[in-house]
């Protein structure tokens, strides 16, 4: 993409990383579906000569979410878990991670069952207290990881005064920009080390892909990320590349829509007699809400709500829904119920959960972009269901 000035986010998820084709002028990036590619001599290519390691659809795919996150250098994965389990390898037995006590459970899983196993030792402390967060360093600490907002509590974090007490403190700052998306939030300009997505979610955003990216700026570290990348070969394919590609040129449309809704939701619910309490960033009564304010364009398409209802009510809710389906993940253009205690984060042990503030009872929304009315009508139909 060339550009007189620096393109705005729509131009540069439109364009980024892409250009129309060389030979044909398909303005689409082609789907490169191969394996391998001729070279000129032994060892003379034209920067391809395996799938594994490179290939031109995912070069422009990386290119364009490291464009969108303001970073320089972009890796693409066949999973977010994938894209966090390389992460996860600059890690030697010894070292100690900090970890957000609110995670998806499937980083929980893999720093759990995994690493712990490895000899790599996690401390999982509320990072909305900076406090706790200087107390849980140790001299062995290389890494600091979060999510915000987290999955599923929307707890939202300083992520200028974290990442300066990680730089301080010699530790690596990884953040996960999944719930937010680049159009949102940029970690990176906040000082973080690497950012993580789960492109499954908003970035493809139709329900149809799984992927996972690393954007960071320092280019040892994305040698030794890419060394990484190869050596385990979670990568996409070409086609998956293609998709998330896809979906990238209408985040920033989408992404309006998502928050506009979710606000409406969430707004909603607050009121709603059955309804106990509604975590969502936007809203004033959100604990951070200021800091959400500062360092978010909008508010998200998330929204979790407690239910003044028993575990079993809740999930009689989940399964009455016309409009929102009962299904995992989350980003997708069509509204998903989740209940996390049962499905995304069954794998954290229930008083573990509850410690965290994950209560049985919670319910987890993702907001797609169907009319606001119909949302809205269905939470009423399905709330409507506790006496």
């Amino acid at each position: 993409m060339k550009s007189s000035h620096n393109p705005g986010f729509g131009t540069k998820a439109i364009h980024a990383g892409q250009s129309p084709d060389p030979t044909t002028g398909a303005i689409m990036t082609p789907v490169f579906q191969t394996s391998t590619y001729v070279q000129e001599a032994p060892g003379k290519n034209k920067g391809y000569d395996y799938s594994r390691s490179h290939n031109p659809t995912r070069t422009a795919l990386e290119q364009n979410l490291a464009a969108l996150e303001g970073g320089r250098f972009g890796l693409g994965f066949a999973s977010g878990m994938a894209a966090i389990h390389c992460v996860l390898n600059l890690l030697q037995t010894g070292d100690h991670v900090i970890a957000g006590n609110d995670l998806y459970g499937g980083t929980y899983r893999i720093i759990k069952t995994l690493y712990e196993k490895f000899g790599v030792a996690t401390t999982f402390v509320d990072l909305t207290d900076h406090a706790q967060l200087q107390g849980a360093f140790r001299p062995n600490t290389k890494l600091v990881m979060l999510e915000t907002p987290t999955n599923p509590l929307l707890r939202c974090f300083d992520l200028t005064a974290i990442a300066a007490i990680c730089k301080q403190r010699g530790a690596l700052a990884f953040a996960d920009n999944t719930f937010a998306t680049p159009y949102l939030q940029n970690p990176l300009a906040h000082g973080w080390d690497v950012v993580v997505h789960s492109t499954t979610k908003y970035l493809g955003g139709h329900s149809d892909v799984v992927g996972g990216a690393l954007i960071s700026n320092d280019e040892a570290l994305h040698k030794r990320l890419a060394h990484f990348q190869n050596s385990c070969g979670g990568t996409p394919g070409p086609m998956d590349c293609f998709l998330v590609l896809r979906g990238t040129k209408t985040l920033h449309v989408r992404m309006d829509r998502h928050c506009q809704n979710a606000l409406a939701v969430a707004r909603w619910l607050e009121s709603h007699p059955k309804v106990a309490r509604v975590f969502y960033p936007w809203l004033p009564s959100h604990p951070q809400h200021a800091i959400a304010k500062k360092q978010m364009r909008a508010g998200g398409g998330m929204v979790s709500v407690e239910l003044k209802a028993t575990v079993a009510q809740a999930m009689d809710v989940c399964s009455s829904f016309e409009v929102f389906s009962l299904a995992e993940s989350l980003g997708g253009v069509e509204s998903l119920v989740d209940h996390p205690a049962s499905m995304t984060h069954a794998s954290i042990p229930a008083a573990t959960r509850r410690a965290s503030g994950l209560e049985d009872g919670l319910v987890r929304l993702s907001v797609g972009i169907e009319d606001e009315a119909d949302l809205i009508a269905d939470l009423d139909r399905a709330l409507g269901r506790l006496k």
